[in-house]
């Protein structure tokens, strides 16, 4: 299915693009885990799943606790003028709720180990792939709900 900015996400009746799918999901969260490291965040939780559904990634440094939704696209072409806000653009409010009953299960279960950062934040990443696989871009929105 193609947004207005020609993102697409590997949707189909066939039963190997859920693999596809899962497969593109799995690569961006790998590189959002490795952006997070890379400045300083240890990840504490990858793929944590629950009744609400699944938290893609949780993360903390000494003043945060990250839960982290990130949203992997590949873009075939552009169909009007692109949102500006790329795949995170898909991150509306009821995904939003998700998350945070699920960041509410994950503390509520004690996954955390050792002291917990004084502050909670939810952030967004957003990764955008040519349709040969290359890296387009990679946006980090802290703070983002």
């Amino acid at each position: 299915m193609a947004d207005e900015a020609g993102c697409t996400e590997a949707r189909s009746s066939d039963p190997g693009s859920n693999d596809a799918r899962r497969a593109l999901g799995a690569k961006g969260e790998r590189l959002a885990a490795q952006h997070l490291e890379a400045r300083g965040y240890e990840v504490v939780a990858r793929n944590f799943r629950t009744r609400f559904g699944e938290l893609d990634l949780v993360a903390r440094d000494e003043r945060f606790l990250v839960f982290c939704e990130v949203k992997t696209r590949i873009v075939r072409g552009v169909r009007g003028p692109p949102n500006p806000l790329g795949p995170l653009a898909s991150i509306g409010s009821r995904k939003q709720r998700q998350v945070r009953a699920i960041a509410r299960e994950w503390l509520a279960h004690g996954h955390l180990d050792g002291a917990r950062p004084p502050e909670i934040r939810f952030d967004a990443i957003g990764i955008s792939f040519d349709a040969s696989g290359r890296l387009l871009a990679l946006e980090h929105l802290e703070s983002a709900f």
